[in-house]
C-alpha cells in the first residue's frame, strides 16, 4: 500500500514539475524579446546616422567612429560596437525561441544564456497551465520521474537481495 502511495507521489510530483515547462519556455523567450526590442530601441539613433551616411551598414559606422582623429569618436566606438554586437546576438536569441517547442527547450537545456536563465528563474513564478503542450510535458515527466525512481529502487533492492524469499537466497548460497 506505501508501495502505490509512493508511486502516486511521485507521478503527482513529476506531473507538477512537467507542467513548468512551457511556462518556463515562455518565460525566457518573452525575456528575451523585451531584451531585443530595449537593445533595438537603443541603437535607433544610430541606425539613423547609419542609414544617412553608410547605407544602413552600423559595422560602417563603428568603423568611421575608429577610423576618427576625435579621442572621443574613438572612445565610443568601442561602446557602438558593444551595442551592435548585443543586439545582433540577442536577435539570434530570439530567432532560436521562434523555433518549435523541442527545438525551444533544446535550445534552452544547451545554448541559453546563463544570465537570461538566471533572471528568468528569479523571476519566474509557478504556474499550472492547462495547454495541451502543458499536459503533454506534465504527463511525460511524471511517467519519467516515477519510472526512474522506481525502476532505481527495484534495482537497488534486487541488489541488496530485498523482496527474495527464504527458499531463493538457498538455492542460490548453495
Amino acid at each position: 500500500m506505501f508501495r502505490s502511495y509512493l508511486r502516486l507521489t511521485l507521478f503527482a510530483l513529476g506531473l507538477l514539475l512537467g507542467v513548468q515547462v512551457p511556462g518556463f519556455v515562455d518565460d525566457y523567450a518573452k525575456r528575451v524579446e523585451a531584451h531585443r526590442l530595449e537593445a533595438e530601441q537603443g541603437l535607433e539613433g544610430f541606425r539613423v546616422t547609419a542609414k544617412r551616411f553608410f547605407a544602413g551598414d552600423l559595422q560602417a559606422l563603428v568603423a568611421h567612429y575608429r577610423a576618427s582623429k576625435d579621442e572621443v569618436m574613438r572612445s565610443d566606438a568601442q561602446s557602438l560596437s558593444a551595442l551592435v554586437e548585443r543586439d545582433q546576438w540577442l536577435e539570434r536569441e530570439w530567432q532560436a525561441m521562434q523555433g518549435s517547442w523541442y527545438a525551444q527547450v533544446w535550445h534552452l537545456a544547451t545554448a541559453a544564456d546563463d544570465q537570461l536563465l538566471g533572471e528568468t528563474y528569479a523571476a519566474y513564478r509557478y504556474q499550472v497551465l492547462l495547454a495541451p503542450e502543458a499536459i503533454a510535458w506534465a504527463i511525460a515527466c511524471a511517467l519519467l520521474l516515477a519510472w526512474l525512481v522506481e525502476g532505481t529502487l527495484v534495482l537497488l533492492g534486487l541488489a541488496l537481495g530485498v523482496g527474495r524469499s527464504r527458499k531463493v537466497q538457498q538455492r542460490h548460497w548453495r
